[in-house]
């Protein structure tokens, strides 16, 4: 800055404010942080005591600081104060999170039960405690949603009833899957989902438990309580071509005073849905193959709008014995529709070709003669054969 003759010097005001006016040598300023100093834990130090004549606030900080010094309590009570301010500044957000990371989705008590000599699976809800609430009034309508994995969740999907405001609800309901058998129990998983049911928009998911069904013991009541967690993904890399359709319950008897192959179909359960309405309209249809004149075809009756029909029909093949090891019998489950094609929603085929629980059946037929051999099977949605409907 240039200075004009004859002026007197002038002093800026960050000039002035670096130099202290106080009587004694120039002081050089101190940091701001030596005034303000944070002390997060604990309390502050004592300031030493300064020689010589020191600024006006610098003498009210050393003032306050040996105070502090001489009279720890009072010190303590000055941090007490503060740390309310502190505390609340450092109070999370809870908008700002997602509420499953800061509330619980609830528990669910439950019992299941494997009856082997029926080859059922009883699961009996019983109640849920602390439910996250999903609806606008704190409250919410839940249900419990039962899925066999893995497999086609329409083909076996039970539920309970909807019970309304309440986040503690009591079913007290019993649930069965039919035509379970030992190797279902050896690789499939229970899967319970609880959810909202709303009537101006899709339902609402809560929680869900899994529970492998290699831990049941036949025959065994086993209860259990489990905290519901976030809903966890589904494996999708299953075989397509062999994706579950529901059970069918099939008898054979090889009648040796008429000759013939009885077959019975008895019922089948937890079908895949095919209409609109979430039923199917099922009816079964058997053949012996192979069939050179084509007169092995026979049909049960249409049952309408079910998923778990009971048809208890049976059908006689006029066949020698010794011929029956040379024969397969398909069977296939079709959903019948007015005014265009039915739809194919799965089949099975028992015969010499077959493995497995299908080898075995056709195996105990054979071996016993004029005795009624009862077994479920697992359809699939491969097409036995070459059919058409």
């Amino acid at each position: 800055m240039t200075q004009r003759k004859g002026e007197k010097p002038t002093i800026s005001i960050q000039e002035h404010m670096a130099i202290d006016v106080c009587p004694g040598p120039i002081q050089p300023i101190k940091q701001i942080s030596d005034y303000f100093p944070r002390y997060p834990r604990g309390l502050p130090p004592a300031a030493p005591h300064q020689a010589g004549h020191i600024g006006p606030l610098r003498s009210a900080l050393s003032t306050s600081s040996a105070a502090a010094s001489d009279n720890p309590d009072r010190a303590c009570a000055g941090a007490a104060a503060s740390s309310p301010a502190v505390r609340r500044d450092e109070e999370p957000d809870v908008e700002g999170y997602d509420s499953d990371d800061s509330t619980t989705l609830g528990t669910l008590e439950f019992s299941l039960q494997y009856d082997q000599e029926n080859n059922a699976l009883h699961c009996t809800i019983n109640k849920a405690k602390g439910l996250k609430p999903m609806d606008h009034n704190g409250l919410s309508d839940p249900y419990v949603k039962l899925h066999l994995l893995p497999g086609a969740s329409k083909a076996n999907k039970l539920r309970t009833k909807t019970l309304h405001n309440t986040l503690n609800p009591v079913w007290s309901e019993t649930l069965t899957y039919y035509g379970i058998t030992d190797e279902d129990m050896v690789r499939k998983t229970l899967r319970i989902s609880v959810c909202d049911e709303d009537k101006f928009r899709h339902n609402e998911f809560i929680g869900e438990t899994r529970i492998p069904l290699k831990k049941l013991k036949p025959n065994q009541i086993k209860n259990f309580n489990n905290c519901l967690e976030k809903q966890l993904p589904v494996n999708k890399t299953e075989d397509k071509s062999l994706e579950e359709r529901g059970r069918i319950m099939i008898s054979l008897k090889y009648n040796t005073q008429k000759s013939c192959l009885v077959v019975g179909i008895i019922r089948c359960a937890h079908l895949a849905a095919m209409d609109a309405n979430g039923f199917s309209d099922p009816y079964v249809k058997t053949y012996l193959k192979p069939d050179e004149n084509k007169k092995s075809k026979h049909k049960t009756a249409v049952k309408k709008k079910t998923l778990n029909p009971e048809f208890n029909e049976e059908f006689c093949y006029d066949i020698k014995y010794a011929d029956l090891t040379k024969k397969t019998l398909e069977v296939t489950v079709w959903d019948y529709d007015i005014g265009k094609s039915n739809d194919f929603i799965g089949g099975v085929s028992l015969g010499i070709n077959a493995n497995g629980e299908r080898l075995k059946h056709w195996f105990d037929c054979l071996k016993n003669k004029d005795k009624k051999i009862e077994r479920w099977h697992t359809l699939t949605n491969e097409l036995p054969g070459s059919l058409n409907d």
